[in-house]
């Protein structure tokens, strides 16, 4: 190629990127449940030489020279992480929520042994299941009874089942986590029967930082996996947790060499800065995101939405469903919002067969990054009155587009979380956003 083809393309690809930025930062409303935004500070710190360096293997006993000061941060990171949430052992490596129910499932079960998840529809991750990372490893997926009405796991027929099943493990927590799974309940009975309960909570690790959401491990799980970049909103990553030595050693002895070579060690310094600044935000960021997220589902109601858990008061975390069925169903639902710059994804209901998953009967809605540039009840319910204008009233999703860049205009700077200090300014690589 010659000289202005490698210019042009080099153009095209900050254009692109210029343009994604500009879009979702500064004009769009984001509902996706499973996304956050960093701190100034954090995204300062994710941005570093770790990004170009490995370090397999632990802390002090790596496989390759140069990791001085990455041993350093990973430790301080995980002592943390420890802290905030009360428990004796981090793991860090895993590089997603999915690799770290990996991790565990790994160490728990094997080809051809039983597993207890929650139903697809009712909200279970897709790691979760045979048409994931459980099939991947042969184990056997048995659903868990769903009671529709308590929009949770039935606990009577849950246990039932897993003295019939005797299974390897148990899999709490969902995509779809509105109220807290009966950890306890259901951490007596495996234990009844040897098996371990592992829970997934990866939706609501900043709920449980906040300490506005239970944390499972001291409500009797064996073990809780994590992506560190959904309610909690550091670096994308994952992280598994617990308080039982053995098992912390038997999944860090998994994590590398089985699922993790090198785990991305600038994510380290960024999980670092978000730990301090929930330690610190935490709470009041936790309780304003739930708040956020109940004012919002009974002011769709309100427009003339259907929120099918309102007679259990919408929502105990930062998520919510939508039925859409009469306005269309979710596919159709969650792509008119996009063309009116609000972004949330279409999802399954309880009463979908799994085969529905390209046109399910819901939506899905979070609130918890638009938290994080500072909306509250009141601006959550203007919000409500734009998705009517798209999806009840019928009009022009590109002329709602135009109030709701206006819109965003009031909320483009992070809340709870650190600016970087003057002082640190130099000290930092600093690789400003292209805008």
């Amino acid at each position: 190629m010659k000289d202005t083809e490698y210019v042009n393309l080099l153009n095209k690809i900050v254009e692109i990127t210029q343009k994604h930025n500009r879009w979702r930062r500064f004009e769009c409303i984001n509902l996706i449940a499973s996304e956050n935004v960093m701190s100034p500070l954090a995204e300062a710190a994710y941005f570093t030489d770790m990004m170009h360096r490995y370090a397999e293997g632990k802390p002090r006993k790596r496989y390759y020279q140069g990791n001085i000061y990455t041993d350093e941060i990973e430790l301080l990171a995980m002592d943390l992480m420890s802290k905030l949430l009360d428990v004796e052992y981090i793991e860090p490596r895993p590089i997603s929520g999915t690799i770290a129910n990996a991790v565990v499932f790994r160490n728990l079960a094997g080809p051809g042994d039983k597993a207890l998840i929650a139903p697809v529809q009712a909200g279970a991750h897709v790691s979760h299941t045979k048409f994931g990372t459980l099939g991947a490893l042969g184990i056997q997926q048995v659903e868990l009874p769903f009671d529709q009405e308590s929009w949770n796991i039935d606990v009577d027929k849950g246990v039932k089942l897993i003295r019939e099943i005797r299974p390897k493990f148990i899999t709490l927590g969902a995509s779809v986590y509105l109220f807290p799974h009966p950890t306890k309940e259901i951490s007596d009975a495996a234990h009844e029967v040897g098996a371990k309960v592992v829970h997934d909570v990866a939706h609501v690790l900043g709920l449980i930082a906040g300490k506005v959401w239970p944390n499972p491990i001291h409500e009797g799980a064996d073990v809780a996996t994590s992506s560190t970049h959904k309610t909690f909103p550091g670096p994308q990553g994952g992280i598994i947790f617990t308080n039982d030595r053995a098992m912390y050693k038997a999944v860090s002895k998994t994590v590398f060499p089985w699922f993790v070579s090198n785990h991305h060690l600038h994510r380290l310094p960024a999980l670092a800065v978000t730990a301090v600044e929930m330690m610190e935000f935490g709470r009041e960021y936790a309780e304003q995101v739930v708040r956020n997220a109940r004012a919002f589902a009974e002011a769709l109601v309100e427009e003339g939405f259907k929120v099918p858990t309102e007679g259990l008061g919408f929502t105990k975390s930062h998520a919510f469903v939508v039925d859409v069925r009469p306005q269309g169903g979710g596919a159709k639902v969650a792509k008119l919002l996009e063309d009116a710059n609000i972004i949330l994804n279409k999802n399954l209901l309880p009463w979908d067969p799994p085969e529905a998953v390209k046109d399910p009967s819901g939506i899905r809605i979070g609130t918890q990054e638009m938290t994080r540039f500072g909306m509250r009840e009141n601006d959550f319910r203007e919000l409500a009155k734009l998705m009517r204008e798209v999806i009840i009233d019928g009009k022009d999703p590109t002329e709602v587009r135009k109030k709701v860049i206006e819109f965003r205009k009031n909320f483009v700077e992070v809340k709870y979380g650190y600016k970087v200090p003057k002082e640190l300014e130099e000290s930092l690589i600093k690789v400003p956003m292209l805008l």
